[in-house]
């Protein structure tokens, strides 16, 4: 088969694409720049510069594919630059779908997120929840366009997609604030985990797994939530603390006190030039709001199933262990 790419050099994507040509399929890869994308062309990847945000540059390149698998999207928590979101998550994503229907590429799977729910406030949600309030995040608030009013009503028209909603992604090769905090506390510089925080854990390769089975078994015109495990940031840590031996951290703030940090960021924000860890939006996104939806019915209807937090953090762990020059323990 043939399958056309977009954000094969992100995280998600890039995992999609090795397992496509582990497979023997023919992949063409969407790249703003080629020259840097050599790890994807070492792969047997088709690579053809491009962008989303420009349309015409995609139509030869996805022309003629059996399958499409639209994983681009800006995910930037804490940036100024929040205009980029508008144009990557919601009209970019609008130029890929609608040239897929002008192409009459028989089927696709568009990469949306269990954050188009915002804070679930505990609850596990399924794929029939519906938010529809103020979002935490500019990334959550545009994909949450992406996928209500983008894809869903392309969908209702009659367009061959399958959405999946993948929840926090983990694993080798992140590039992620949630790499960097585990990097944090492996060096001892983690002073803290907020209470009451928690998301659905999955590692990035079972991620790229559920992709692929949405485009061989996924129903066409449904969304499946391929989140992993709800566990929350205490809990995750933990975990991390048996894999690794290093203590996790023993301050827990709530809430209200994330809030109330949230808010003093914020002021100093316009003055100082924070990192984006440390700015009010990324400070709002873990004040005890939890990112939680069920798989089931990914597990039902895909064979989807994804490895324990526990199997995945040491495997991703241990990585960064060795990458950092620490004596790993072993296993």
């Amino acid at each position: 088969m043939r399958y056309f790419i977009t954000g094969a050099t992100g995280f998600i994507g890039g995992a999609i694409a090795r397992q496509l040509c582990q497979q023997g399929h023919h992949v063409a890869a969407l790249v703003r720049s080629p020259s840097q994308a050599t790890a994807l062309q070492d792969l047997g990847v088709e690579l053809h510069a491009g962008d989303i945000t420009e349309k015409e540059s995609m139509r030869e390149a996805m022309r003629g594919s059996d399958g499409v698998f639209h994983v681009a999207g800006w995910y930037r928590i804490g940036s100024r630059d929040t205009g980029r979101a508008e144009r990557i998550n919601v009209e970019g994503t609008r130029n890929v779908l609608t040239l897929m229907w002008e192409l009459g590429v028989p089927r696709g799977v568009y990469t949306s997120t269990l954050a188009v729910f915002s804070d679930t406030h505990g609850r596990v949600a399924d794929e029939s929840y519906y938010y529809g309030g103020r979002h935490i995040s500019e990334y959550d608030r545009t994909k949450w366009h992406a996928h209500y009013n983008v894809a869903l009503p392309l969908m209702r028209d009659g367009l061959p997609l399958v959405i999946v909603m993948p929840g926090l992604v983990y694993g080798p090769g992140d590039t992620s604030s949630v790499r960097e905090t585990f990097r944090q506390y492996l060096r001892g510089k983690l002073p803290m985990t907020p209470r009451r925080t928690a998301f659905c854990w999955a590692h990035v390769e079972d991620v790229a797994h559920a992709h692929v089975l949405a485009m061989e078994r996924g129903r066409v015109g449904e969304s499946y939530i391929i989140a992993g495990e709800p566990r929350s940031f205490i809990e995750a840590f933990k975990i991390a603390e048996k894999i690794t031996g290093i203590k996790a951290p023993r301050m827990h703030p709530g809430p209200i006190t994330m809030k109330i940090m949230a808010a003093i960021m914020k002021v100093l924000g316009i003055v100082l030039p924070l990192p984006p860890s440390y700015r009010a939006e990324s400070l709002r996104t873990v004040a005890g709001v939890t990112y939680l939806g069920s798989n089931a019915k990914a597990r039902s209807e895909l064979g989807y199933q994804p490895r324990s937090l526990e199997a995945g953090l040491r495997e991703t762990l241990l990585a960064d262990m060795r990458d950092l020059g620490m004596p790993a323990p072993e296993w």
